[in-house]
């Protein structure tokens, strides 16, 4: 079993985690901190494989605690969690050892994809034989895989999730398509990909004449 340490102060928050991550297979709850602080002393006596890590705790930054598990020689990997969308954080979190990074809100199949990913990392064995097998591993942890579906890219995907975090009231594939620079189809496809992977969901706005216009947006559920 991969055992997990989640950080998160918001009670509520903690408790969906924790029933996130114990829906995986695979994956153990070993404790539950509400601060930085907390997560530190639990470190100290109780091991783990992976920390799911809220960046945004009442005593101190998320990074701060990474900080403190690298200088204390803890081995344990980190999947960042936060609302931030700094660039600047991302990198500072890559340098920390930060293996993956999850932005709120997001539904469980979001996280389900990361820890996935994460136990076919630890779960990859054998000799590295050249550069290929590098890639392909770190692939399977990053998601960078090729693992999208024929015809889809992830820099259209990327741009795609982008305009659906921009406009949370919901947003319609036509929309979507004109932001990206492809076709209402095509936007369509996209936002129907993230809507079975749980990043996205539809919903039919009512007001006009006619049929219902689809729109779609991120879950509110955390």
């Amino acid at each position: 079993m991969i055992t997990v340490l989640v950080v998160e102060d918001e009670e509520i928050t903690a408790e969906a985690n924790r029933i996130y991550v114990e829906r995986v297979p695979g994956f153990r709850v070993a404790g539950v901190a509400r601060s930085g602080g907390d997560a530190l002393r639990f470190l100290r006596h109780t091991p783990v494989d992976l920390i799911l890590l809220d960046l945004y705790l009442p005593d101190m930054h998320g990074l701060e605690v990474c900080r403190a598990v690298r200088a204390g020689g803890l081995l344990c990997d980190v999947i960042a969690i936060t609302s931030a969308r700094d660039l600047a954080m991302v990198r500072s979190a890559v340098s920390l050892g930060v293996s993956q990074y999850l932005l709120k809100p997001f539904a469980f199949a979001a996280l389900r994809d990361k820890l996935t990913r994460y136990a076919a990392f630890r779960g990859e064995a054998g000799e590295i034989v050249g550069q290929g097998d590098v890639d392909r591993v770190l692939g399977t942890l990053r998601g960078t895989g090729g693992e999208l579906p024929k015809g889809m890219t992830q820099d259209t995907l990327d741009t795609v999730a982008a305009e659906l975090r921009n406009r949370p009231e919901g947003v319609s594939a036509q929309a979507v398509g004109t932001a990206a620079g492809v076709s209402r189809v095509t936007a369509r496809r996209y936002l129907e990909y993230l809507v079975e992977r749980g990043v996205a969901v539809r919903f039919p706005q009512y007001g006009g004449v006619g049929r219902p216009e689809l729109l779609y947006r991120i879950p509110t559920e955390r």
